[in-house]
């Protein structure tokens, strides 16, 4: 269960949901199958290893949006309809018309629409009400919008932002390059990527590969800005910042708990377990990052 990447929003400083109305709220939208008209279908579904939509440890909640896709590709349809308009063509004597064909397409889409396979993915979101702060696991921009939309439609209202810093992640990445050294508990690592101002969009990526050399400070001094940096934190994470201030490819390194021997904890233990470790680095890990990029802090009680 531990998150990959996290998109991180602002807490609204009037939250006051508490666990059992939060839950409740969810109860109201869960997912449902969908339907042989539909070919999308979005709700909650259970996060942990219980039938409960929402699962709370202390303060700390995880929750989940689940979504139901068909899977019809547009080519299908168009192939079959192109099937039919030849027949078609044949049995009246001349070519099927645009809106012959368009109606065959319709036609075509209802009939397979109904017999289409789902494919279900849910994406995990963890609500930590002391630090103030929404994270998502996600890297893309979408998808999380998907599911702080529809939170925000079962509950109502929910006045999130991302995230944002007085300094642009770009900017201070460009200065930890530049002085080979990351501030705070926050250590470079070695992954990058540049990319340069001009209409070619030039890209200079490296991969495990060290950053504090002559050849990378060139490029950062000749107007190249940063994207993407590795970094560690504390020696206990590792993650790649980018621009937009989303945290990839996340990696516990002496904080992940050692799996015990079989028989000896069950799965829901094991998830708390996991969960409690996850939520107290990554909330220590925010507090920090957002003070180094010279930001408002995430968290609400030490602002």
């Amino acid at each position: 269960m531990w998150f990959k990447n996290l998109t991180v929003y602002r807490l609204p400083a009037d939250w006051r949901w508490s666990a059992a109305s939060l839950e409740e709220a969810l109860a109201r939208r869960p997912l449902q199958p969908c339907s042989p008209f539909e070919m999308r279908s979005m709700g909650w579904v259970p996060p942990a290893t219980t039938d409960r939509l929402l699962h709370t440890l202390g303060e700390h909640h995880l929750l989940a949006l689940g979504v139901d896709q068909k899977l019809l590709p547009a080519s299908i349809v168009r192939q079959e309809a192109e099937r039919r308009a030849r027949i078609q063509a044949a049995t009246q004597g001349f070519a099927v018309g645009r809106r012959q064909m368009r109606a065959l397409k319709i036609q075509v889409l209802e009939e397979l629409r109904a017999r289409a396979l789902t494919r279900r993915r849910a994406t995990r979101a963890w609500i930590d009400p002391r630090g103030g702060c929404l994270v998502i696991d996600s890297a893309s921009d979408r998808r999380a919008e998907e599911l702080v939309e529809t939170l925000r439609d079962t509950l109502g209202s929910l006045a999130v932002q991302k995230v944002d810093t007085e300094r642009s992640p770009s900017a201070c990445m460009a200065a930890w390059l530049m002085q080979a050294d990351a501030s705070g508990a926050f250590s470079i690592e070695q992954d990058l990527e540049l990319q340069s101002a001009g209409p070619a969009k030039s890209i200079v990526r490296y991969r495990r590969h060290p950053l504090d050399g002559k050849e990378v400070r060139a490029y950062v001094a000749g107007g190249k800005r940063p994207t993407q940096l590795g970094l560690t934190w504390n020696g206990r994470i590792s993650f790649v910042l980018t621009e937009k201030l989303q945290i990839k490819r996340v990696e516990f390194l002496e904080v992940a708990p050692e799996s015990g021997d079989e028989g000896e904890i069950d799965p829901a233990e094991q998830f708390d377990l996991d969960f409690a470790v996850m939520a107290g680095e990554l909330a220590k890990l925010l507090i920090e990052l957002v003070r180094e990029l010279d930001g408002k802090s995430v968290d609400r009680a030490v602002a």
